[in-house]
């Protein structure tokens, strides 16, 4: 099974089309801002404890709406194994695998789409 390879919850992606205000908004409400990067846009993390949001711009394409939370991030300790199980199980694979230059040592990531087009990352940290 996919759990097989999660270690816990690693963010909630949510997009934006207006990064200070959002920056604003989250540090407002007591979330430090922890990394900061470039990928197509800003992209910046938020954290409080536990809790870690990335939010990313969208460059106007961020749907603006109730419920318009992108993805949830798992963290996991074998992405390759995690990518090779999701083929296997028949998941439909979104996005990668895909390597980022993102923390100290970069990431390399998957993503899967569920029923309700909801996207669930799995995520490794080099």
């Amino acid at each position: 099974m996919l759990t097989d390879f999660v270690t816990g919850y690693q963010h909630v992606g949510i997009p934006t089309n207006d990064m200070a205000a959002t920056e604003k908004f989250y540090t407002s409400l007591g979330f430090q801002k922890i990394y900061e990067t470039e990928n197509n846009g800003a992209v910046k993390f938020f954290q409080c404890g536990d809790i870690l949001i990335e939010t990313y711009e969208k460059n106007g394409q961020a749907a603006g709406l109730r419920g318009a939370i992108d993805h949830i991030a798992l963290a996991v300790n074998d992405i390759e194994k995690c990518c090779a199980e999701a083929k296997e199980a028949g998941f439909h694979i979104a996005e990668g695998p895909n390597t980022l230059p993102f923390w100290e040592n970069g990431v390399r990531y998957i993503c899967i789409q569920g029923p309700n087009m909801e996207i669930v990352e799995f995520l490794q940290k080099f």
